[in-house]
């Protein structure tokens, strides 16, 4: 009986079980199949996988770059080692004294080569004790800018901001108007003992003009306080008029709204620097042409005959927008990096800026940034437009010349006195031989490029270092013109190290000893 009973409740027990196990099984046969499906049901092609590649190419090398390369290593100024500007007189430093002797000059060269030269002839001018009238500025270069001193600088603030070194004043006193001048070239990169013996023609005449005002001063061997008066001239007293100062600092900040931060590139693929610097590569054989009678045609650039291959294997020129783009690309700038073009009109235009923008879409011109309104008072003044690309160029987070012109020095200077902020100076000469050794397919674009690339400029980025002397073997002035520029690098005379910075290290050297 008891079994009897028992035996349906068995054989339900028995159907549940089987349906469990049924259940079961089939939920793991269609894992199974699913998984199976998405290895092989699924798998893409050999040609997308192809064209997949292809077409990743480039990004995942940009990516393989940035990770080896930190934020902090892209972005970040140079340490500043204790280092802070330092262009007060010291205790030694003459007055500025009523003088009846004047000087008058006339500026030559674009913007910033003015602006050294103007710095130097203040200079002269106290060395000289003479009194400085405000410069007039070359209207006969390439840009045939007809803007004034006025127009493109501060003038009451030049002459207040210089008043204790050097008497300055707007114009010569009409009774000397009229009057024999002593008329001099001073020699490039003259002394203090030149100049005390310039002095002596005050015996004869009441006024000197002098007919160009650039390098006019040495860059090494003078008295600290004349280096830096040329200084306080130079950061100081050398402030663009407010126009443009109001402007270029508008442009900055958009600059930063739009992108928080950006590097300033000195673009220096112009038709002039071409043509000066009789530098062809990658052009057709028409604009070569129009390069060479430009060239032939401007009658105070003294060499015609040039030898386009040896000037670029020798470093002397100018990157081109391809090369740049690599060049950045290599250091680890991702694409998305906003670059702003601090430059006039590109040789080639579009055509040939497509090169660097198919590596960086972000590129920013004036144009781009301010209205056509807040530019058209700068229009056909070249001298104005460039200041403000000096503005957005000091202010960068990241400053890159393709070209070591005038320009170039002056922004870097000033970009170390102002803290040793990032200042990437291409190795042109050295980078040439790797972009043909790319041309060749003797190397090929990814992380080892990169890393010759980034080697090579590991110590040319704008860190603390004293101004390189003359080249060695060259003897006479010719090693005058072999010198890095004093308003490249003005450490250190106007840059100096903290008391607390000295005090670190004298400790640290007594540590080692001990």
């Amino acid at each position: 009986m008891a079994n009897n009973r028992g035996y349906p409740h068995f054989r339900r027990f028995l159907s549940r079980r089987q349906y469990i196990l049924t259940t079961a099984l089939f939920t793991i046969f269609a894992f199974v199949f699913s998984i199976f499906l998405l290895l092989y049901g699924f798998a893409p092609k050999e040609d997308d996988i192809l064209k997949d590649d292809t077409r990743l190419e480039e990004p995942q090398q940009s990516q393989s770059v940035q990770q080896q390369v930190s934020d902090e290593n892209l972005w970040g100024a140079s340490l500043s080692h204790g280092l802070h500007p330092c262009i007060k007189p010291t205790v030694r430093h003459k007055a500025a004294q009523g003088s009846d002797h004047y000087i008058t000059v006339r500026s030559n060269g674009g913007l910033n080569q003015m602006r050294t030269g103007i710095s130097d002839m203040v200079a002269v001018a106290h060395i000289m004790n003479a009194t400085l009238v405000i410069p007039q500025l070359d209207k006969r270069s390439f840009w045939q800018d007809t803007s004034t001193f006025s127009d493109i600088f501060d003038e009451l603030h030049f002459i207040t901001t210089l008043q204790d070194d050097v008497r300055i004043v707007k114009a010569l006193p009409k009774e000397l108007e009229s009057i024999p001048r002593a008329r001099k070239h001073f020699t490039s990169w003259s002394g203090m003992g030149y100049y005390e013996e310039m002095a002596r023609l005050w015996k004869d005449y009441q006024v000197i003009h002098v007919a160009k005002s650039d390098s006019r001063l040495a860059n090494n061997d003078l008295p600290l306080d004349i280096q830096r008066l040329r200084c306080r001239a130079l950061y100081r007293a050398l402030r663009f008029s407010p126009s443009i100062e109001i402007l270029g600092k508008k442009l900055v900040e958009r600059l930063r709204s739009h992108s928080g931060r950006y590097i300033a590139l000195h673009l220096r693929y112009e038709k002039d620097m071409l043509s000066f610097t009789g530098c062809t590569y990658g052009l057709t054989e028409a604009e070569s042409e129009e390069l060479r009678i430009m060239r032939e045609n401007t009658n105070h650039w003294k060499v015609k005959k040039i030898n386009s291959t040896e000037q670029r294997v020798g470093g002397f020129c100018p990157l081109t927008p391809k090369e740049v783009g690599i060049f950045l690309e290599s250091l680890g700038y991702p694409p998305i990096t906003t670059i702003y073009i601090a430059s006039g009109e590109i040789y080639g235009g579009e055509a040939r800026l497509s090169e660097l923008k198919s590596r960086f879409p972000n590129i920013i011109s004036k144009e781009a940034l301010a209205t056509a309104k807040e530019l058209e008072p700068f229009a056909n003044h070249g001298s104005q437009t460039a200041a403000l690309d000096y503005i957005i160029s000091v202010e960068s987070n990241v400053f890159v010349p393709s070209h070591s012109g005038n320009m170039a020095r002056a922004v870097e200077g000033h970009r170390r006195f102002l803290g040793h902020r990032r200042t990437i100076n291409p190795d042109r000469k050295g980078l040439v031989e790797l972009f043909d050794k790319l041309e060749s397919g003797e190397l090929k674009l990814g992380s080892s490029f990169s890393h010759l690339v980034q080697e090579m400029h590991k110590n040319r980025q704008g860190a603390p270092r004293k101004r390189h002397g003359p080249l060695p073997g060259i003897k006479g002035r010719a090693r005058l013109r072999t010198e890095e520029s004093f308003y490249e690098n003005p450490y250190p005379e106007c840059i100096c190290r903290s008391k607390k910075a000295v005090r670190n290290e004298v400790n640290a050297l007594k540590l080692d000893v001990t």
